[in-house]
Parts: C-alpha cells; structure tokens; sequence
C-alpha cells in the first residue's frame, strides 16, 4: 500500500500565532515534526497539508524550504484539506499527525500501522483511550474510508477534526494501540501555548540535537528525572483528555475499540 503521513499544519492559532515556525534548536518546530514523521517505518510520503490563505504563505514555504511535500485546502474544512492532500499524492491509506507534535515518535506510529495491518482494521490510533503522553497522538486509515467521509459528514466538528466520523461510525472496526498510562498520560508534549514552547525550547537546550531524535521512553525519563522540566507547562494540562484517561483506567467494562498492548 501507498501510505502517506498528512500533517495538517496552519499559522493562526489564537493561543500562540505562527507557533510551528519558532525555532526549536536549528530548525522550526515544524521542520522537527516532518522530519521524524519521514522516520515512520512504512511511510512512501510525507506531505504538509496547509490552508490555501496568504497568511498560511510562510508555513508553506517552511514546510517547501524543509524538503516536503506542500498541499493547500480549505483553512476552516480541514476534513477537505485532507482528502485533497490524499488525492494530490495518491495515497492508499493515510496516517493523520498534526503539527504542534515536534516529538512524535516514529517507532510508536509504525506500531499504530502495524495494528492497522494485523488485525484488518479499517481505523487504528493511540489515543482512544488517551494514555500516551499528549503529542504522541496518531491514527490511521484507508484513503477511500478518508474520501467516504468528506463525502458524508456534515457537522462542523466532523469537517473540522477530520476523523469523527471514522471514529464513531458504528460499522467501522476500530483498534487502538494502548499506551502505558500510569501517570505518564500527564506530560504534556504538545505545542499549543507559550509555556509549551518554552519547555520544548528547554528540552532542546538540554539535549541538544539529540533531542531532534529521542524517543518517547528516552523524553518520559529524562522527565521523570527533571520534575523542573516537566513544571514549565503542567499547569496548561486539557482537563478533559486527563478525565478520560482516568475513566479508561478504572472501567470495569471493556473500552469501545478494540485496545492492543
């Protein structure tokens, strides 16, 4: 299969504007991004799907200059945006990552792939129940099953997330690659605020390029040992993912997607 990785990126966000094109070390953050997403086993593309407005000209250009694939939709129906990406570099499956993830990491999206594959998974992610720490999160889907949607979901939501209806059509077999929990669901390694930018800036600062690299296991312990590091943006935690979290570690009764260690 052709499996393209599509990261949707944008310069506006009301919470930290151009937040991608910051420097993390020697590169954006949304240079870091693509590069570890071109380090996804499987992946044959990766391209950066980006709004087609003038103010989105200097992510593309970022993302060209980076050495990757540029495709431009529709700013507000990013579910469009998605399909046109898929279509523009004829993809058979496509794996979705946003681009406030500078850390992403390869080896855990390969796993979410690999699930997709054995199990005959029409749907496959790592976040569902969400027990990865937040920025690892991925998922991943047939081009038809991405095309059928921008066909058929209506709602705002739906066209603006991208994938709820894959994920809550009841006919659909969904599996979820399960993360470790155990409080490790609590560090934050996503890009969203600027507490956000200044701990991934500190991370690099104490990494070095190494840090363009370092795995998910190698980040949580280097947390763990630098409870300081972890301080610079918990207090920025989404209340709501932490909540289910917490109610998917306590049920008794199974989860509604398939959920493989």
């Amino acid at each position: 299969m052709t499996l393209a990785i599509i990261v949707q990126a944008r310069f506006g966000s009301t919470r930290l504007p151009g937040k991608i094109l910051n420097p993390l070390g020697e590169k954006t953050a949304l240079a870091r991004v693509l590069d570890r997403c071109a380090r996804i086993p499987g992946a044959d593309r990766v391209i950066c799907a980006i709004p087609d407005t003038a103010a989105d000209d200097a992510v593309a250009d970022a993302a060209g200059a980076a050495g990757y694939t540029v495709s431009r939709g529709s700013e507000t129906d990013v579910l469009s945006r998605y399909a046109k990406a898929a279509r523009d570099c004829g993809a058979d499956h496509v794996m979705r990552i946003t681009s406030d993830c500078p850390v992403i990491d390869p080896v855990i999206c390969g796993r979410v792939i690999d699930l997709l594959r054995e199990n005959r998974a029409d749907y496959a992610c790592n976040n569902m129940p969400p027990l990865f720490p937040h920025g690892l999160d991925c998922e991943v889907f047939p081009a038809v099953l991405l095309h059928q949607a921008d066909r058929l979901a209506k709602t705002a939501a739906e066209r603006e997330h991208v994938t709820p209806w894959l994920r809550e059509h009841p006919h659909l077999h969904h599996a979820c690659l399960a993360g470790p929990g155990q409080g490790l669901e609590r560090l934050r390694w996503t890009l969203d605020y600027p507490e956000d930018l200044a701990f991934f800036q500190a991370i690099f600062a104490e990494l070095g390029e190494a840090a363009a690299t370092v795995s998910a296991a190698e980040l949580a312990a280097l947390c763990l040992r630098r409870p300081d590091l972890v301080a610079i943006n918990a207090n920025r935690h989404n209340a709501a993912r932490l909540e289910t979290a917490q109610q998917a570690e306590t049920a008794s009764a199974p989860y509604r997607f398939r959920v493989a260690a």
